[in-house]
């Protein structure tokens, strides 16, 4: 199921130019929304509480999938970063705040990336996953007749964050 996702994050995401980071993250959000309105029980079953007496494996359920996501997730801000360090001055994060495992694989990958920006790759996937959660869970019946609106604002309001523009 998180190859499915991963998969469907990846076309969206190279639907859009690498010189073009805005748009890429953009792509990546709605492809993450599309495919999780399509696919509301893997949505949940990713991201939602496990299965009563079901054990992870070691690594994880799909290890191989779950890395490809944090790291195109990365890779996005670890592309935007150039606009977005000025505006994160000092940050105050260090490669030890993270899980070894995972800060020693964004070292390797995107060795210029400085922990603060593995910490804004996290908030960054928070911003993209919290409105769709409330969507996919049923938490906006009522409040909002456009979700995809609610989530393109937010998902606009991030990409000014980071000090870009989408075209």
């Amino acid at each position: 199921m998180h190859t499915s996702l991963v998969e469907a994050l990846e076309r969206g995401r190279d639907t859009a130019s690498p010189e073009d980071p805005a748009g890429r993250i953009l792509a990546w959000a709605l492809a993450f929304r599309e495919w999780s309105l399509a696919n509301p029980q893997g949505f949940r079953l990713i991201y939602g509480d496990p299965v009563p007496g079901y054990r992870v494996p070691e690594g994880g359920a799909a290890p191989e999938a779950q890395q490809r996501t944090c790291m195109g997730l990365t890779g996005l801000v670890a592309a935007a970063w150039p606009r977005t360090e000025p505006l994160r001055p000092g940050g105050g994060y260090d490669w030890s705040d993270f899980d070894d495992d995972l800060a020693g694989k964004v070292r390797a990958e995107f060795p210029a990336l400085p922990p603060a920006g593995l910490a804004e790759a996290l908030r960054m996937w928070g911003r993209l996953h919290g409105p769709l959660a409330l969507e996919v869970y049923g938490h906006l019946r009522g409040m909002t007749h456009d979700p995809a609106k609610v989530y393109r604002d937010e998902i606009a309001n991030l990409i000014g964050s980071l000090g870009l523009k989408t075209s």
